[in-house]
């Protein structure tokens, strides 16, 4: 026997409703009554119905479906926090598309994929969205959530750690300690994790007559970690600390400081940020600063689902606290 494949009209006939009716509640609009919505869920399992998500996102131009881009998918902060969405995003039935960037800026060529498929959201992590991408995204009312950072213009809901309150942390935990001579590992200077990083940072020390930071570029990588590293230890043989603006980059700077010959904590104390699960690895037990990652994702998806049903929202900025978390790369020096 040859099973049919039934369309909305055959639900429609069964629940005695219009067409419209049944693509209105496949949709999940609200204007449908609960007498309605049952009738067609009651039709739609009795004809083992299945609604073709691509034909209906052409008639509403509507999807479930939520680009997530992502630049550095080596690096396990962001493979945990891809998981995490998936998670919290394929229970409300939605589906992620992931492009992953090649570029530092995202340029309107890399999001034409999601806006063949009509995205209903998009959700960037560590990339800069560039002005011609975000304008396409707004002429086609699609919302976009920067996660883990955030621009000054406020044109985009964003949800971030607060990095700038951190780094000022960091630096007084390190100064307590006893440290004077400082390097700081950055990643790409135009976006805020960055700049707010380094703010507090240098902001603590400069408090405390400290103004002789060396500073170098590790792209956020390990291998950028490990070469930064060498030649912070190069230009200051008597560096005693590096705050690293992220665990992989921590992770090679602490690589880097024992091929040198150096010893952690006792001659050069490391702190990452992110607490990626490697820092807990017995090789490093590497001293860091956690994100609330569970908690950034929940309300980044409860923002964004928001801005989805109504556009014309005003987008949110939400800044969310850490918590410093201590191993045994950093050691008083007291």
């Amino acid at each position: 026997m040859i099973k049919k494949n039934y369309t909305s009209k055959d639900v429609a006939d069964l629940a005695g409703v219009s067409q419209a009716t049944v693509s209105r509640v496949f949709a999940g609009e609200t204007r449908v009554s609960e007498r309605k919505k049952q009738l067609v869920m009651e039709a739609a399992d009795k004809l083992s119905y299945q609604p073709n998500a691509h034909a209906r996102s052409l008639t509403t131009r509507k999807t479930k479906i939520i680009g997530i881009v992502m630049r550095n998918i080596r690096d396990p902060f962001y493979t945990a926090v891809l998981e995490i969405f998936h998670n919290r995003l394929t229970p409300l039935g939605y589906q992620l598309i992931f492009i992953n960037s090649e570029n530092e800026v995202i340029e309107e060529a890399e999001i034409k994929n999601m806006l063949e498929y009509n995205i209903a959201g998009v959700v960037i992590t560590d990339a800069v969205l560039s002005k011609a991408a975000s304008e396409k995204f707004k002429h086609n009312e699609i919302p976009v959530l920067l996660f883990n950072r955030y621009t000054k213009e406020g044109d985009h809901n964003s949800v971030f750690c607060d990095n700038y309150h951190a780094a000022k942390q960091i630096a007084s935990y390190l100064l307590k300690l006893g440290h004077q001579s400082f390097g700081f590992i950055s990643g790409p200077s135009n976006t805020s994790t960055t700049i707010d990083r380094l703010k507090g940072f240098t902001e603590v020390l400069d408090q405390n007559n400290i103004h002789d930071l060396i500073i170098a570029s590790g792209d956020y990588t390990y291998h950028g970690g490990f070469n930064a590293t060498q030649e912070l230890i190069t230009r200051n043989l008597n560096l005693d600390c590096i705050f690293c603006v992220n665990d992989i980059t921590a992770l090679g700077a602490m690589d880097a400081i024992r091929t040198m010959g150096f010893k952690i904590p006792e001659d050069i104390s490391v702190v990452g940020f992110d607490n990626i699960r490697m820092c807990g690895w017995a090789p490093y037990f590497l001293s860091t600063w956690e994100q609330p990652l569970e908690d950034m994702v929940t309300r980044s998806v409860e923002i964004l689902l928001e801005r989805i049903a109504d556009y014309s929202k005003k987008p949110e900025k939400l800044r969310m606290i850490g918590q410093l978390i201590v191993r045994n790369s950093v050691k008083s020096k007291r």
